[in-house]
């Protein structure tokens, strides 16, 4: 019989954490789908009309909140990956600190971007 494997620890949150954000992007992706291929074509799409959806303070904040999620979702599953295929010591967590400086340089850039798309003051 196979042995269970995984570099999540038994009753961790890093596993939960993985399966909500994925259940989140699920949702997400599928109202982002509906919205700009059924609602409004491929052809319809435009900078200005983006523009004009960030301005919603919902439409906003579920964007934003979508690529935090996305990028926590993404980080961690490839750390994990990388635990499972046997990373440790001093190379592990040099990797563990480049993903998570990657992930704030990540975030911190599409806010500027969101808030300049949304006519906010970017920082």
């Amino acid at each position: 019989m196979a042995e269970r494997y995984s570099s999540f620890e038994k009753g961790g949150r890093r596993w939960l954490w993985q399966r909500i954000t994925a259940a989140f992007l699920v949702v997400v992706l599928a109202f982002h789908f509906f919205l700009l291929h059924f609602v409004n074509h491929a052809d319809e799409v435009s900078f200005l009309a983006s523009s004009a959806r960030m301005t919603d303070l919902t439409y906003y904040s579920l964007m934003v909140l979508f690529l935090i999620t996305a990028t926590f979702h993404g980080v961690n599953g490839v750390y994990n990956a990388l635990e499972n295929q046997g990373l440790t010591g001093a190379k592990k967590q040099a990797v563990k600190y480049t993903l998570i400086a990657a992930s704030l340089v990540l975030v911190v850039q599409g806010i500027r971007t969101a808030n300049a798309w949304a006519g906010f003051p970017t920082f």
